[in-house]
Order: structure tokens, then C-alpha cells, then sequence
């Protein structure tokens, strides 16, 4: 039986009655080389375990499984639990959960699965619809290693962008305050049964011990580069306006991005996750000295 084999695929789904969910964003791999590049890509061992969000028909869990000390993997549709019954048979050290992992405390599953002093990588192939939302409870829970997931390639890039050009975000800024992040794999959409529109590719983030910068109140770091991207095409001191305008004032901020040495016609997309912090730590202290 082969995982990514499409006859075999349509052969075990039609047997369990499995149809395909638009909604759920399904889309099974049909390429072996996937998931063993992801598996080894995001470094799992003998010594560590494995957490999998929406292990499919389980190839990639199957993979996890060969290297991993345990795996547990998370599963929305319990559809496919018939389904996955019989794909891992045979793995020993792999356990699935129906859940979702937009409402599961990562943290606890982990040290219920795994223990309080496991290393754990995290691997998820993720639906469109929830890509933002699920890589930022796996990097904010404060759980894992490493992040690995199988994303569409434009939001791939958005990711690892640089400061400066098109593809630089939020999202990128958000990304590396938590960890290093890199393309390690390109995926065709020819890839996938039912094929997706687009194209897809592995990102692997290391997690940081520590964030690369020091922050005074993450909550305002966080609404600044929010609000110097919404309106992106905006000069700072006019983008700013959303998150210091009821605080600090138009003027005040011209004030806050000049005294942190930028031309006050410079936009946000300009700025490197350092540059941020320095605005935002400013930015809090004058806050705060209003406010007394």
C-alpha cells in the first residue's frame, strides 16, 4: 500500500466511504518525496517527538513515525479516522486526536502526549483557509522546537521576505520575532489529489530562546507593525495614525519616527524588525510618561 499512491488512495477512501471537504481545504499529498523531505526537514529524532496537524491519509505521519521517539496527530475531520486506522496500523509510537487546533491548548496536549521536558517538532501540511491563524498558535505556544508546515507558496514567501519588498509583512515581522524562517522545499501543485490552484512550499522555523529583540510592551509592538502595513503604501507617520493617533497624535509621531532617526516620508515596509522595536519601546515610554 503506498501512502501516495492515487490508486491506492482512491481505493482506501472509496472503501471508507471518504469524500473530499472544500471546506476543510483537503488536499492529499501523491508525491512520496514530500513527506519524507518534510520529515527530515524538520529535524525530529529517535530522541524527540512529533506533533502533526492534519495527518490526511497519515503519509507524512508515517514518515514522522520512522524517526520519531512518539507522534501524536491532530485530526478535525473524524472522517478519517477509519481511514487512518488503517494507513498506521503499524506504527507503534503514533497516536490521533480529534481536535482543532485553533481551539486545543497546544501546551497541555503536549505534556499530556509527550511529557513536561520532551523536544518536540511541529509538522502540519495546512489548509489555505487557516495559515496564518494555526502558525501563530504553534509559535506562540511556547511548546515547540521547530515549525514545519506545507503552505501556499505566496504566503511561503510573505514569510522569510526582507524589508523593503513586495512580499515583506506583518506577518514576516511576526514570524521572526519568534523564529528563523526558511523556504527549504518547493512543492508543484501537481503534488496533490484533488490539485490545488497553486503552488505550495515547506517552510521550516527554527524557534528562538529568546526573541532577537527586547520589547517593553508587545502588545503595542505588535498594533504598530499591524498598522504601518494596512495601509502600506502610506508614509509611516500617516500609517501609525491607527495605533498612536488617539495616544501620541499626528504630531507626536512625526516626532516618535524622527527622534528614532527615519525620514518622516519613509513607509513602514521600509523597516526591519529592529527598526520597530526601537519605534515601539520609544513610542511606550512616551506613552507612559504622558499618562502620569
Amino acid at each position: 500500500m503506498g501512502l501516495c499512491d492515487i490508486a491506492d488512495i482512491r481505493e482506501i477512501l472509496g472503501r471508507h466511504g471518504f469524500h473530499f471537504s472544500k471546506s476543510l481545504g483537503q488536499n492529499f499529498l501523491t508525491a512520496a518525496w514530500v513527506p519524507e523531505a518534510i520529515a527530515e526537514v524538520c529535524g525530529v529524532d529517535a530522541d524527540s517527538c512529533a506533533l502533526e496537524v492534519g495527518p490526511g491519509m497519515g503519509c507524512l505521519t508515517e514518515q514522522l513515525s520512522k524517526r520519531a521517539k512518539s507522534v501524536c496527530a491532530i485530526e478535525l475531520d473524524r472522517a478519517l479516522f477509519p481511514v487512518l486506522a488503517e494507513t498506521l496500523a503499524d506504527c507503534d509510537n503514533v497516536e490521533i486526536v480529534q481536535g482543532d487546533v485553533l481551539k486545543t491548548d497546544l501546551k497541555q496536549l503536549c505534556a499530556e502526549k509527550f511529557g513536561e521536558q520532551a523536544r518536540i517538532h511541529a509538522c502540519a501540511n495546512l489548509p489555505y483557509y487557516i495559515t496564518t491563524p494555526a502558525i501563530s498558535a504553534l509559535l506562540q505556544s511556547g511548546v515547540f522546537d521547530s515549525v514545519t508546515v506545507m503552505i501556499q507558496k505566496e504566503v511561503a514567501q510573505r514569510i522569510c521576505a526582507a524589508p523593503g519588498t513586495s512580499d515583506y509583512s506583518a506577518f514576516s515581522i511576526f514570524v521572526r520575532y519568534y523564529a528563523d524562517a526558511e523556504i527549504a522545499v518547493n512543492v508543484p501543485r501537481g503534488c496533490f489529489v484533488p490539485q490545488p490552484k497553486v503552488d505550495s512550499a515547506v517552510v521550516h522555523m527554527k524557534l528562538r530562546g529568546t526573541p532577537p529583540v527586547e520589547i517593553l510592551n508587545e502588545k503595542l509592538f505588535f498594533a504598530m507593525v499591524r498598522s504601518a502595513f494596512n495601509q502600506r503604501r502610506k508614509t509611516l507617520v500617516n500609517s501609525l495614525g491607527g495605533a498612536l493617533g488617539s495616544t501620541l497624535g499626528k504630531t507626536g509621531i512625526q516626532a516618535l519616527v524622527e527622534d528614532c532617526g527615519f525620514d518622516p516620508r519613509i513607509r513602514g515596509e521600509r523597516l526591519s524588525l529592529e527598526d520597530f522595536a526601537a519605534l515601539a519601546n520609544l513610542a511606550h515610554q512616551r506613552i507612559s510618561l504622558s499618562e502620569q
